[in-house]
């Protein structure tokens, strides 16, 4: 990595959750750091309060004699100004993903987890685990905390780091760590992979990277986990409910959607787990974290009872607040597996009926899985299909949130498509009851609708 020394590092969106939390790093080592952002935020305030220096919008200008490292996310295009300005002075630019797998490398644990879904929640688990059992880690998470304060990031003085590699754009490719976490591996962001057996030969590279005497952490219940452990060189630990695993459960039960099981470990029965976050989805995350921990050598007793203190992150089912009586949940779900495990979380809180409003995430993924999230629903009363997000995509014409909410009822479901955060706010208000239960889901901008609530 550059040596402070030579000039300061420059982040081109300093505002988004990952950079925000590379550029604190760097400013906790002394490093002189600048960023530019489109708008201004509280985050990107909190970092000025530590020494960034914050140009508000893009701008070949912000670009200057003493800046020795550009970083960008794949979300910054080639046309932008200051990568333009950057290359043309020659200087080094570099993805975040690259610059992450640097900061990993001075750290002789690290914990890297990917998958399709539940990265967040696991690694939020992981950074309970490890936090209560006072082991100062360095955690890096993708959605805000309790025990962070809300934030995304501890910067800790251990040899314990703990952090998401996501496989978009093959970013985690970038990592190589001690502990890999691999949740599952169904095909997504095909608007970059060309199909099924590429998204999962990232996967399998990203294993190749562990570190020598290194681990493979993987969930068995995946119907394709099976490729990535035979191409695995490092330990392996496996866990899963459906097969025989090093770490199951049994003895599962729900109380008002909450698990309680039976955590077993490699045929041994160990202790009861109690987790404070809905799903059963989250059984097979909580295992994950389980294993990472033991690797690492932490009690399991211990780890048990800090992985059930975990209540949540930001935008992972996280309860707002209460319309007309009617709870009203947000979740960061835009893949249909996501969606499904979400409503099936609601469906088992006691609730008179169920309200989902969604909001799909690119055109691409909404054509691809059109199908998908039609079935998805299932247990919902009605559904409300916000505009899609468009992201980084044109629109052709093709696809819309009415042809998503006619292909829902055709499985059977109530389903509807609304346009305007404006209007829907409006819908729910005028339908929610006491009892009820609303989940507002997607990864855009809908979550600007509690504004209008």
């Amino acid at each position: 990595m550059i040596d402070k020394s030579k000039g300061r590092v420059h982040f081109i969106g300093v505002g988004g959750i990952s950079m925000s939390a590379l550029a604190e790093i760097l400013l906790g080592e002394g490093f002189a750091v600048s960023g530019s952002d489109r708008t201004n935020s509280p985050l990107i305030t909190s970092l000025e309060e530590k020494g960034l220096t914050f140009y508000n919008g893009h701008s070949e200008k912000n670009i200057t004699d003493d800046t020795a490292l550009v970083v960008y996310t794949v979300a910054v295009k080639y046309d932008n100004p200051e990568l333009i300005e950057a290359r043309r002075r020659g200087i080094d630019v570099i993805p975040r993903s690259r610059l992450l797998g640097e900061i990993m490398e001075k750290y002789k644990y690290t914990m890297a987890v990917a998958g399709t879904h539940g990265k967040t929640t696991t690694t939020s688990m992981l950074a309970y685990i490890f936090t209560y059992a006072k082991k100062d880690p360095t955690i890096i998470v993708g959605g805000g905390l309790d025990l962070l304060n809300k934030k995304t990031l501890r910067l800790g003085k251990s040899q314990y780091l703990i952090a998401e590699a996501c496989e978009y754009y093959r970013s985690f490719l970038d990592f190589k760590p001690f502990c890999a976490t691999v949740l599952n591996i169904e095909p997504d962001h095909l608007d970059y992979y060309k199909d099924k057996e590429d998204f999962q030969s990232a996967f399998v590279d990203f294993i190749h990277n562990i570190i020598p005497g290194g681990y493979l952490i993987a969930c068995i219940d995946d119907p394709d986990m099976d490729r990535i452990i035979k191409e695995a060189k490092a330990n392996i630990i496996t866990y899963g409910i459906e097969k025989d695993a090093d770490f199951t459960a049994k003895d599962i039960e729900f109380n008002d959607g909450y698990p309680t099981y039976t955590l077993v470990i490699k045929g041994e029965e160990i202790c009861k787990v109690t987790l404070s976050v809905t799903g059963s989805h989250n059984i097979l995350n909580s295992l994950a974290a389980l294993a990472n921990a033991y690797v690492l050598d932490i009690d399991m007793k211990q780890a048990a009872e800090y992985v059930g203190m975990f209540k949540g992150a930001v935008r992972r089912f996280e309860y707002k607040f209460d319309v007309n009586g009617a709870k009203v949940y947000d979740d960061y779900a835009h893949h249909p597996t996501e969606v499904k495990a979400t409503v099936e979380s609601a469906v088992k809180l006691p609730h008179n009926k169920l309200y989902c409003v969604f909001q799909p995430h690119t055109y691409s993924r909404a054509k691809t899985f059109l199908d998908k999230f039609a079935g998805s629903f299932k247990g919902a009363d009605r559904v409300i299909v916000a505009d899609i997000y468009a992201a980084r995509e044109p629109f052709d014409g093709s696809i819309s949130s009415q042809i998503i909410a006619e292909r829902i009822c055709q499985q059977g479901v109530d389903a509807v498509g609304i346009s305007g955060n404006d209007k829907i706010a409006e819908y729910i208000k005028s339908k929610a009851m006491p009892g009820d239960i609303v989940v507002i889901m997607g990864a855009g901008d809908i979550f600007k609708i509690y504004e209008l609530f």
